[in-house]
């Protein structure tokens, strides 16, 4: 498990509300299979509701922190990988594992080719990444989280 980094780059301010956007338009018929990630706040221990991108790579699921130091993945690793995640209708707890560096890298070079073009385009705006490659996405390794999904 890695540890959590101290944020170099931030996200772009507008994220937060893109992300409020989204959970509103779910909230009201659109954008069903958007996953959403729901977990308690390390401070106020409030529901946290966060909308990402899971990709499956040999049969397993994974979340990647787009920026280092990303609020849900803190939250995370202070619940202990509790959480649950919505998908349409289906509502599931879930535990999840923090990879290490190396066992993250074969999800992080397969990222730009399984999770759309949404995230790594706003990690390669922000400066996360220089370009859209799985070279440029594997070097990430040790920078932002990669996390198992595991149904509980």
């Amino acid at each position: 498990m890695t540890s959590d980094p101290t944020p170099s780059i931030k996200p772009p301010r507008w994220i937060k509300y893109v992300n409020r956007l989204m959970l509103a338009i779910r909230a009201v018929g659109g954008m069903q299979e958007l996953p959403v990630l729901t977990v308690a706040g390390r401070r106020s221990g409030k529901p946290r509701r966060t909308p990402l991108t899971v990709v499956t790579l040999d049969g397993h699921r994974y979340l990647l922190e787009g920026f280092p130091g990303a609020d849900w993945a803190r939250n995370v690793r202070a619940a202990g990988g509790t959480a649950t995640l919505t998908t349409g209708r289906l509502t599931q707890p879930v535990h999840l594992t923090e990879l290490d560096a190396e066992s993250a890298v074969p999800v992080l070079r397969a990222w730009p080719d399984r999770s759309g073009t949404d995230g790594p385009n706003i990690m390669k705006n922000a400066g996360v990444v220089d370009e859209i490659s799985p070279d440029a996405f594997a070097a990430l390794a040790g920078r932002c989280a990669v996390f198992r999904i595991d149904t509980l």
